[in-house]
């Protein structure tokens, strides 16, 4: 993991304190989640863990890189996420998980300042020693398989329009010549799909979602997935609008504002940041309600997104949105939510998952964009000729059906006209 802050310690600690059961693994789909097989009257509903050959808890070792010393359990403290009655159980397990020296730039992360960084210059010295630390991470654990899940903060924001990004042969180009556009993250991306790791991207940065990219993971039959993790406001979103649409309720006005105050909130605080969230964001609306389909409910929808960083809520963050909607002869009415939401709490889970599933898509010879795993993220990524799917309930069912089609099961349509069909 890129990253051992906020998300990636409370994943690991969490993921210790449940294989040394004291906790349980509430929030995750592979530990916690089921799936129907065939016909209702079947009934036959198997947990997922069951069904689909997941690596197990006990099988996973825990590294990454951070910009900061602190070991595992230092940083959980620094945290504030998990109570240390807890992590005190496991702090001589946690103690042990020491962070890699980061590749930093702070051109790309300007609120935060890198004390624990790798001296090597130059791109392509910088993949290299992030390939060599995957090598030694594999080998000094003994694994078999290894899988990156960026768990960083969020870069400034980059168009991925370039020509830098356009083509594999470009972006090669590009990293011979040390392209100072190119951030930290497309580094540790290239990296991994080099060495053959499948790769997440928790953040909004650009990262993988870009043609050269695309074609790099094809070319080495690495499965690449991203991007955003789906925690708080925007999970209600992809909840909630799904509802609206079904039911033809119109939306006049969506303003959202969160405030939060640990090290994400800090490095949003800088407005190019903040713009890499802001558009990850925005796009979840629209793509749901379709306004082009519906202009009488959706055509004037004002959608506004703010993130507030406010220290003394630390990791607590709260998401408040107010909702102008419209029913029967265009009579107004006004939703409001307020969630009081732990947001590591609400990514570690999504780690695990990922984690597993992208592990399992590698052994099933799956590669490049991994839209199935849509669910997890707030802007998925899919083929540059689609569009993405933000409804949640539709990713749920994409996610179950590929588990199905993996296990060779009849995938669930929903049709059901013959339970109440007699024949003749």
């Amino acid at each position: 993991m890129p990253g051992l802050g906020a998300v990636s310690t409370t994943f690991i600690a969490g993921t210790v304190a449940i294989r040394n059961g004291i906790s349980s693994p509430i929030g995750s789909i592979t530990q916690m989640g089921s799936l129907r097989l065939g016909k209702r009257t079947e009934k036959r509903e198997v947990g997922i863990k069951d069904f689909v050959p997941l690596a197990n808890l006990n099988d996973l070792v825990f590294g990454g890189w951070d910009i900061f010393e602190d070991n595992c359990y230092e940083a959980a403290v620094k945290a504030g996420v998990i109570d240390t009655e807890l992590l005190d159980q496991i702090k001589t397990e946690l103690s042990s998980i020491k962070p890699m020296k980061a590749v930093f730039d702070k051109h790309f992360v300007k609120k935060l300042n890198g004390t624990y960084v790798k001296s090597v210059k130059g791109h392509r010295s910088r993949i290299e020693a992030l390939r060599q630390d995957i090598r030694d991470f594999k080998k000094n654990n003994g694994l078999n398989r290894v899988v990156m899940i960026w768990c960083g903060s969020t870069e400034v924001y980059q168009d991925p329009k370039g020509s830098v990004y356009d083509s594999l042969d470009s972006l090669e180009k590009a990293l011979d010549d040390d392209e100072p556009s190119i951030a930290p993250s497309i580094l540790y991306a290239y990296a991994a799909i080099k060495e053959g790791l499948p790769y997440a991207n928790g953040a909004p940065n650009l990262s993988v979602d870009f043609p050269a990219m695309y074609s790099l993971a094809s070319q080495e039959g690495v499965p690449i997935a991203g991007k955003d993790f789906k925690t708080g406001q925007t999970l209600m979103k992809t909840i909630l609008a799904p509802g609206f649409k079904a039911r033809r309720l119109g939306i006049d006005g969506w303003f959202s504002t969160n405030i939060l105050g640990n090290r994400d909130g800090e490095v949003l605080d800088d407005p190019e940041s903040f713009k890499t969230k802001e558009v990850s964001k925005l796009g979840v609306l629209e793509q749901i309600l379709e306004p082009e389909k519906y202009p009488e409910l959706y055509g004037d929808l004002y959608h506004k997104v703010r993130i507030n960083y406010y220290p003394p809520r630390g990791d607590n963050k709260e998401g408040w949105d107010n909702i102008d909607i419209k029913g029967w002869l265009g009579y107004p009415m006004q939703i409001k939510v307020d969630f009081l939401c732990r947001d590591s709490i609400l990514a570690a889970p999504l780690v695990l998952d990922l984690a597993l599933f992208l592990d399992l898509a590698n052994r099933s010879g799956m590669h490049g964009i991994q839209e199935w795993l849509s669910f997890y993220f707030k802007s998925p990524m899919c083929k540059p000729d689609l569009y993405p799917i933000h409804d949640l309930f539709s990713q749920k069912v994409k996610l179950e059906n590929t588990l199905r089609y993996l296990m060779g099961e009849t995938l669930i349509t929903h049709l059901g006209l013959d339970y109440y069909h007699n024949e003749d």
